[in-house]
């Protein structure tokens, strides 16, 4: 299953047909191209081979297949666990979100933000960075958190702030929170 580098040898109504080097040629469905109408003959692609004839004769290829693979393969080569990450929040699923990241990681609610927010929903189509918590290569799951990047920063900044200020020195300040013995000011 790993992404083989072809030419496109012609472009059909809805395949682009590949020689793969078998008998028999492969084709890839136009749905799997983003520049279909520009596409021209000769042009490399890489593409994973999904069935070797199917009913009819035919090479099933996958160029979609492909681009996650050498995605993951990326994304492994760039990326550690521990590392801090820039995505797109794409959807909603069970428990969180799936941010791009060059392949779509996990990004429980849980660790969206320090306090858990009333509505993902808001991290949808935004900027997210993240840490990476757990890369698990042979499922191809990562996890990551944006609560553990805003906990390290303020952690930093917590101490920048207390190396910098004395008793007695008058700062600004916004409430976060009332209570019943004070406030609390960040």
């Amino acid at each position: 299953h790993s992404p083989l580098p072809l030419s496109i040898r012609a472009r059909g109504g809805v395949d682009a047909v590949v020689d793969v080097g078998l008998k028999s040629e492969g084709l890839v469905h136009k749905s799997e191209f983003d520049d279909w109408s520009t596409l021209e003959s000769g042009t490399e692609v890489q593409v994973v081979i999904e069935e070797i004839e199917d009913e009819n004769g035919i090479v099933k290829l996958s160029k979609r297949k492909a681009d996650r693979i050498r995605d993951w393969e990326k994304v492994l080569e760039t990326h550690k666990e521990g590392d801090i990450v820039e995505g797109i929040g794409l959807r909603r699923i069970k428990g969180g979100i799936l941010v791009d990241i060059g392949v779509p990681a996990f990004l429980p609610a849980s660790q969206l933000d320090v306090r858990r927010p009333a509505d993902v929903g808001q991290f949808l189509g935004k900027i997210v960075r993240a840490e990476i918590l757990k890369i698990d290569e042979p499922r191809r799951n990562i996890v990551i958190s944006r609560r553990t990047l805003l906990e390290n920063e303020r952690s930093v900044a917590k101490e920048r702030l207390l190396n910098t200020i004395k008793q007695n020195d008058v700062v600004v300040g916004r409430v976060t929170n009332v209570a019943e013995f004070g406030a609390f000011v960040d």
